[in-house]
């Protein structure tokens, strides 16, 4: 059994947000973004996914009008992650403007352009749907980014995984329950390895708790 039929699978389930175009609403939009995309393990797209999404749906409020009735969908597309906004005009269309520097407004769908990989427009019958698509960096829709940390761990999660599995468990797969159930058997394990040597498993835990922490700083 090799490794990579073990990959643990990341469950991005795309999910959508009805709400009322209002400025006051797009704090809260960028929070759920931030939250939904840590979940999904894509820290490094919050700040575009942020933006595009404060970007779009200011977009709604200034030319269709601040009450519209507009939806935020995301979901992915193959590797990438496709941010949707909905709302019931189909006749205030986004325009790419070539705003200048001394400009106060047009420059929603020029940043909108310069973060996506591709962004467009679709219309249907009562509606339209203003959507763009970020680079993640994923080689599979279920994956993740491979950083050395990341796969190092997966690496041991599967091996300790598969093998405190039953032989009922199917062992083609690691999912994440499994992965999840692993790793806090794992680091069970390791603290009764270091309380068996004479060593602090708190002051271990504190220690690898704080370097965690410090990793994911100077991630953001």
């Amino acid at each position: 059994m090799s490794v990579d039929s073990c990959r643990v699978g990341v469950r991005r389930k795309a999910w959508e947000l009805p709400f009322v175009a209002e400025p006051e609403e797009l704090a809260g939009l960028r929070r759920v973004m931030r939250l939904h995309l840590e979940r999904w393990g894509l820290p490094h797209c919050i700040d575009a996914a942020r933006l595009c999404v404060n970007e779009l749906v200011s977009n709604v409020i200034r030319h269709v009008g601040a009450g519209t009735p507009t939806t935020l969908s995301v979901s992915m597309n193959g590797t990438r992650l496709r941010i949707e906004v909905h709302d019931p005009d189909t006749r205030a269309l986004p325009t790419l403007l070539s705003a200048r520097a001394e400009d106060v407004s047009g420059r929603g769908m020029a940043l909108v352009d310069a973060l996506a990989d591709r962004w467009g427009v679709v219309l249907r019958a009562d509606s339209k749907v203003t959507w763009c698509e970020l680079t993640t960096g994923l080689t599979a829709p279920d994956g993740h980014v491979g950083e050395a940390t990341v796969m190092r761990a997966e690496a041991l999660l599967m091996l300790y995984g598969v093998g405190a599995s039953s032989p009922e468990r199917d062992a083609s797969l690691l999912t994440l329950a499994v992965a999840e159930e692993a790793a806090v058997g794992l680091i069970g394990d390791v603290l009764h390895w270091l309380r068996a040597h004479g060593r602090d498993a708190d002051e271990t835990l504190d220690r690898a708790q704080t370097r965690f922490e410090s990793d994911v700083m100077r991630q953001l």
